[in-house]
């Protein structure tokens, strides 16, 4: 995998982590990968891996358990959700009204076209048998 420079590796993992929680891929109560798994499986340090680990139990997305490893907490996928949207708004967003004024993008075409993404979406998971 590569890493961009602009956070801590260990940053980067957790966060790829927590999207997978998000995202229902890792569930609620269910084991994570050990530190050595994690670092062989990013070939990094199994210290940078541990780090990722304690960053998730940190924010309240993981829970640890003496002497059998880290656990999606039952409140994981919530917690997770509010960070990333937390960091959305304060972050991402400001980026994206800078981008929209230095391009002269309007409000009314974010608006349209979100509507027909929205569209989109929900006939895409109409045809996957999800709604």
């Amino acid at each position: 995998m590569r890493f961009n420079d602009g956070k801590p590796i260990f940053a980067q993992i957790a966060e790829l982590f927590a999207e997978d929680i998000v995202a229902g891929r890792i569930a609620a109560g269910a084991r994570l990968p050990s530190a050595r798994d994690i670092a062989a499986s990013f070939e990094v340090n199994p210290n940078t891996a541990a780090r990722a680990l304690q960053s998730l139990a940190e924010s309240g997305i993981a829970r640890p358990e003496r002497g059998t490893g880290y656990y999606v907490s039952e409140t994981g996928a919530q917690t997770a959700r509010a960070l990333r949207r937390s960091r959305f708004l304060d972050e991402e967003l400001p980026r994206l009204f800078r981008s929209m004024a230095d391009l002269d993008v309007s409000f009314g075409e974010i608006e349209s076209r979100w509507g027909d993404f929205e569209a989109s979406s929900a006939a895409n998971k109409k045809k996957d048998g999800i709604a």
